[in-house]
């Protein structure tokens, strides 16, 4: 008994590390995109070129994506979180050295393949070891903690007043501790290695087939998480908010979040996921496709962006807990990928075209797009039947 106890603990203590580290990777995401496009829009760069250097970060995360399964196989989950956190790092200290668009779209390519390294490792790390039962639940903890990083990384934006390498250097600081964590206390776990003819063949047509509705909102969330801390700070300063406003209201996306993801996440263990995501979608899409009607009032803004954070905060997390609802669990690590693959060309795509869309003046398009993508959603649900074994097996 004294052994299980101590398994337990155990495993709770690196679940604890692990939420860690994502609140380490969403405080790098959080602040980078915003500072960065704050001193693109004061060097005179395009809004939708800027929208293009953000997306680089994706793009990065993308690449990461196509051989994230076999590098997590070959080094392990302690030696891929690490890896990832060292190129975060590195990249980090270079972005004051170097201030030109060129070399930031690089070094945006860097962080975004070692954030992904990050995420993907954890992700499935978490998914594996929870139980069903609990999985909204435990899932939805994760996903706090990512939205806890993210939305903490915008308040490092008033730091850019005692120098523009500041907020690099915290950032670089926070991220060396945790790996110096990483490195002492988690253990050097590999994730189990199916024979040939074990592994499940078709294992990503198979899972579009049982859980592609599933697998929806981690696009939908990569485009809202990337378009509007690119974009936010660029339509602010055109609608004549204020740098210290912008950095006071981006965090609400992710208070709203940081609300009601655990709540949802209960809800969906007892009411089903599928229903909390429609209901999440329309009225979080809502409240985005409004905020426009705010004009530059703080207060409205705030409530709207909350609200929207607090119904679209557990998108990805709740869609990834959904999908393990549907999966055999042979088909999660696919399904994982499936489900970064669609984050990050939903966060390629959300600065680009939020760039474009104010590029050619419809500032207001920004959260329009956005908020009719979460309503399509939501709407979509009630034509969407479970498909059976039988008819994706035959896929």
């Amino acid at each position: 008994m004294s052994q299980i106890h101590s398994k337990n603990r155990s495993s709770s203590f690196h679940y604890v590390i692990l939420l860690i580290v994502i609140v380490a990777a969403g405080i790098s995401q959080g602040l980078l995109l915003p500072v960065l496009s704050i001193f693109l829009e004061q060097m005179g760069v395009s809004s939708s070129m800027n929208g293009m250097n953000a997306a680089a970060l994706y793009v990065g995360s993308f690449a990461m994506t196509l051989v994230a399964e076999r590098t997590l196989g070959a080094l392990g989950f302690k030696k891929l979180v690490s890896a990832g956190l060292v190129l975060v790092l590195i990249s980090v200290l270079l972005f004051p050295l170097f201030p030109s668009v060129k070399v930031w779209f690089i070094l945006r390519l860097l962080v975004g393949i070692g954030d992904s390294a990050v995420h993907y490792a954890a992700q499935l790390w978490v998914l594996l070891v929870t139980p069903e039962e609990s999985r909204g639940r435990n899932i939805s903890i994760y996903g706090m903690s990512y939205g806890l990083g993210f939305s903490l990384g915008p308040l490092g934006i008033p730091l850019l007043q005692y120098g523009n390498s500041v907020p690099f250097i915290v950032l670089a600081v926070l991220v060396m501790l945790v790996l110096i964590l990483v490195l002492l206390k988690l253990p050097d776990l590999r994730p189990e290695k199916l024979k040939g003819e074990q592994r499940p063949v078709r294992r990503f047509r198979r899972s579009y087939a049982f859980a592609w509705y599933a697998l929806i909102p981690a696009l939908l969330y990569g485009y809202m998480e990337s378009g509007i801390n690119s974009n936010f700070p660029v339509y602010g300063l055109r609608v004549g908010l204020t740098e210290h406003q912008i950095a006071f209201l981006l965090p609400f996306i992710g208070i709203g979040g940081l609300v009601l993801q655990l709540p949802l996440g209960m809800l969906s263990d007892r009411f089903g996921r599928k229903k909390i995501l429609m209901i999440c979608g329309i009225l979080g899409g809502l409240s985005f496709a409004l905020i426009p009607t705010a004009g530059t009032s703080t207060i409205g803004i705030m409530l709207l962006l909350m609200l929207a954070g607090g119904m679209i905060g557990s998108f990805f997390s709740l869609g990834l807990a959904y999908a393990a609802d549907i999966l055999p669990k042979v088909l999660l690590p696919a399904a994982n990928v499936i489900a970064s693959f669609h984050f990050n060309i939903g966060s390629i795509a959300g600065p680009n075209i939020g760039g474009t869309l104010m590029q050619y003046g419809w500032n207001a398009g920004l959260f329009i797009v956005l908020g009719l993508g979460f309503m399509a959603f939501g709407f979509l649900g009630f034509a969407v039947r479970k498909k059976t074994s039988v008819e994706a097996d035959s896929l």
